[in-house]
């Protein structure tokens, strides 16, 4: 199976991101706060402030999401109401980063963020939780055989494999009125 794999990949990928993001916006901070100038009558230290709290925020959210991704991979199944929202929405982040970045940084980091898109995505869809009935195992109760080996169905059924109920009728006739 390839499903648990690229889930501990896509866990790293967001773990890497987060100190990334955090990273360069402290980088950023100091830099802002190095230059001591005001843009259009902003604070610098207001600036370089919000830009550190900001990365730190955004880094805490990578974080959180590598978390959901990394409790996919050890689980093996798929992740709860919380961690599918965190996951989703890292997948719209991502889409949106990738269109940004391929613009302001090049064809490169859009690739990676499609790479880091498609591994949330991947995620998401090979741990689905809805088992249709394709995942139903043949004679548990979808139709076919009962439990005795015999092809009763139902009540109503008859022999035809039925799964119990009433027997589909025809419409009525429209009335001319």
């Amino acid at each position: 199976m390839v499903r648990r794999p690229v889930a501990w990949v896509a866990a790293i990928v967001l773990f890497v991101e987060a100190i990334g993001i955090a990273l360069l916006n402290w980088f950023l901070g100091v830099v802002v706060d190095r230059q001591d100038m005001s843009l259009a009558g902003l604070d610098s230290d207001m600036m370089s402030v919000s830009s550190k709290v900001g990365g730190l925020v955004f880094g805490l959210y990578f974080a959180l999401c590598g978390v959901a991704a990394l409790l996919v991979a050890v689980r093996g199944r798929a992740p709860g109401l919380l961690g599918r929202i965190l996951l989703i929405s890292a997948a719209v982040v991502h889409g949106l980063l990738g269109a940004f970045t391929v613009g302001l940084v090049g064809w490169g980091a859009f690739a990676f963020m499609m790479v880091a898109l498609g591994l949330i995505v991947f995620t998401l869809l090979a741990f689905d939780r809805g088992a249709g009935p394709a995942d139903a195992a043949p004679g548990d109760g979808a139709g076919g055989k009962d439990g005795n080996g015999g092809t009763n169905g139902g009540t109503n059924g008859g022999t035809n494999g039925g799964t119990g109920g009433s027997p589909v009728t025809a419409p009525p006739a429209p009335s001319a009125s």
